[in-house]
């Protein structure tokens, strides 16, 4: 099964991890008592907390059991635990349509070049941050390409042009079907896969609800593979979880990943029709709560090497929580050391809370989680904006300096949503924080946004400076840093592009704006006080029109102008949501994005489609278009030949779709070579 969303009170939490998860200060003592039969959920606060928070171990199972069994009681309904509090029945939707107000969680970007000559050097993964990798679904070193694609890992020498190995990961559907990503550590390559497979047969146990046997149930969640790319690509390691995959981050040779994992429970489908039936089956779900053992919270598993296959799950000795929290969610961190012989446990560290967004400079992790659940529409009665005490987010600060397990040092909480990874930063020893507030659907949206300044001293993150009342009535599409500028994107009509001002982190202030049609979902500095965008192009009542770049002047943070603007209409691209399909290469001030078209029906009734990778080059005045890459060759009935992402090696530009590697010389756009895969 799917695990339920977390539904944290999001309250101020902190912590400090003392031998293995090492505690300073006071220890909270867990709950020792048998829950109370009706809880209510826990109380929640708003805004950043006071310093001197702790996040707190459990004083043992028993008190870990009785603790999570009374957290979950307070969320579960008559329904089970489907998205989390959704279960309680004043949480039910009535109107089914529900927005995610700040957009899609995206993986991060920047321009990460291996060397900086024109004809020499290769393009690293578009990552947030320098030093700092992120998966994806191809990886270069320069001297080998490897792809994942349909459980199928492939390697390209890009100096030959030809395919040196292929390794299919999985006899069965387990990962074709998953989505996979990659992570390249010398001659090692860690695959992520989210694993979309079902229980095990007699697993799903409908007829007798409750907790099946912990030995009966499959492991269900992402699934790590680690290959050997030396000589033929080989699997050394493989390592399986409960949960679902929330990211990862790579520094050297140590990555750390994500999980986010629910309780095991089995209710039994609610087949009522009334008041009665719902207090009968609510009862019924507390009762199966209460009889739950700790082992359906505790994330199990599965590591194989070698022929050889152990199992095990996180310890109580490893699980930790805030003041206040909800038992629907516990979040992972796993530590892997892809030099070495085999993947080990993962070393687990875990919270009793939920994980949304992950944020790494490489000496620091933050798990960000927020309560948007809350206040979706349908949630909230009518178009009345919702209660400020269920929008915010908590932000757990990890210390992932050396190579073992993270240390958690503290927490903070701010008001409003993160957009994705980009809304933080951390820079000058202070943490900058970017969210949307406040109702953003409706006919009258009553939201705004705010940057918050949080000085992070490796002790506690306590707040500086705030910067509120952006963007009245719409919400934030993209978010940069840049050492001590910020650059935040709101819409909703029209764009306005702030730049604020965040060198004193006790006065950061709005220094500039530009208001423009469309908006930009990605930004990437390149340098020179040139800012590039890309998202979508938007008529005057906000409707947007294909896909558009935009190279910004922001020299002058006091006056941010659009220089050029490149609108391709009906168009689309994966960067817009995906920075790790953006490429900007610097040697030769080029850009390079994915793009695909699709224009309505003419009169003939008839409508064209098209795609590609678009290449710019970027000037002091602007863009000029030099081509479209296309996989037309590997278009098939197998494959949509949708080029997907770009990546450069020696001066050679090579795309990557569903059925093909393909070189490109970057200067002609002649086509040097196509490997089909």
């Amino acid at each position: 099964m799917t695990p339920a969303r977390g539904t944290r009170s999001g309250a101020t939490v902190g912590t400090a991890f003392v031998a293995g998860l090492a505690l300073t200060g006071t220890l909270l003592t867990g709950c020792t008592s048998e829950p109370d039969p009706t809880p209510s959920p826990p109380p929640r606060d708003s805004g950043v907390p006071a310093s001197g928070l702790r996040l707190v171990a459990f004083d043992s199972c028993a008190s870990a059991l009785s603790g999570l069994r009374s957290a979950t009681k307070a969320y579960v309904g008559p329904y089970g635990l489907a998205g989390g509090g959704w279960g309680r029945p004043e949480f039910q939707a009535t109107d089914g349509g529900a927005e995610r107000a700040a957009g899609a969680d995206a993986p991060a970007a920047r321009d990460n070049a291996g060397a900086s000559g024109a004809g020499s050097g290769y393009s690293g993964t578009n990552t947030h941050e320098a030093g700092v990798d992120e998966p994806d679904l191809v990886k270069t070193d320069g001297r080998r390409i490897v792809t994942v694609s349909q459980g199928t890992l492939r390697v390209v020498d890009p100096a030959s042009r030809r395919l040196t190995g292929s390794l299919k990961l999985d006899s069965g559907p387990d990962v074709g079907w998953a989505e996979t990503n990659l992570l390249l550590h010398g001659d090692r390559a860690l695959v992520l896969a989210r694993e979309f497979r079902s229980p095990m047969p007699g697993t799903s146990r409908r007829d007798r609800p409750g907790v099946p046997p912990i030995d009966e149930q499959a492991i269900v969640g992402p699934r790590l593979i680690l290959v050997d790319l030396a000589g033929a690509p080989k699997i050394v390691g493989d390592y399986r979880t409960d949960g679902a995959l929330v990211d990862a981050r790579q520094v050297g040779p140590t990555a750390r990943v994500v999980v986010r994992s629910g309780p095991r429970l089995d209710f039994p489908m609610y087949k009522g029709a009334g008041p009665a039936d719902e207090k009968k089956s609510l009862a019924a779900n507390r009762k199966i709560v209460d009889q739950a053992p700790i082992d359906a919270w505790l994330p199990r598993y599965e590591t194989s090497t070698g022929g050889q296959t152990s199992t095990g799950r996180v310890g109580c000795d490893r699980l930790s929580r805030p003041a206040v929290y909800s038992g629907t969610s516990l979040v992972t961190v796993l530590s892997f050391d892809l030099g070495a012989a085999t993947l080990g446990d993962g070393d687990p560290v875990t919270v009793a809370a939920d994980g949304d967004t992950v944020y790494s400079n490489g000496s620091r992790l933050y798990l960000a989680n927020d309560q948007r659940w809350r206040v979706l529409p349908g949630l909230t009665a009518g178009d009345r904006a919702p209660d400020p005490k269920d929008e915010q987010t908590d932000i757990y600060q990890f210390d992932t300096a050396g190579p073992g397990r993270p240390r958690y040092v503290t927490a903070a909480t701010v008001p409003g949503w993160l957009v994705n990874q980009y809304a933080l930063s951390e820079w000058d020893g202070h943490l900058r924080v970017a969210t949307t507030t406040g109702r953003t659907w409706g006919q009258n949206p009553k939201s705004s946004s705010a940057v918050y300044v949080l000085r992070a001293d490796g002790q506690t993150l306590t707040e500086t400076g705030r910067v509120t009342g952006l963007g009245k009535g719409e919400r934030i599409y993209s978010v940069r840093f840049a050492e001590g500028t910020g650059y935040v994107v709101t819409f909703r009509q029209t764009d306005p592009l702030y730049t604020v001002d965040l060198r004193d982190p006790g006065k950061p202030k709005v220094t500039g704006e530009l208001k423009i049609t469309g908006y930009s979902s990605y930004l990437h500095p390149i340098g020179g006080g040139r800012l590039i965008g890309v998202g979508q192009e938007a008529n005057r009542q906000g409707r947007t029109e294909g896909s558009q770049v935009s190279l910004f002047d922001v020299s002058d943070l006091t006056k941010p102008t659009r220089i050029a603007q490149h609108h391709v209409r009906y168009g689309h691209s994966e960067a817009e949501f995906d920075p790790h399909a953006f490429l900007y290469w610097p040697a030769t001030n080029t850009l390079v994005v994915p793009l695909t078209t699709y224009e309505p029906a003419g009169i003939d009734g008839r409508g064209t489609s098209g795609s590609g990778a678009l290449v710019l080059r970027v000037g002091d005045g602007g863009f000029t278009e030099a081509g479209l890459v296309e996989h037309a060759e590997a278009r098939t009935n197998e494959s949509s030949g949708m080029i997907r992402r770009s990546l450069m090696v020696d001066g050679v530009l090579w795309t990557v779709s569903d059925g093909a590697i393909k070189a490109t010389d970057l200067g002609t756009l002649n086509t040097l070579g196509v490997i089909r895969i």
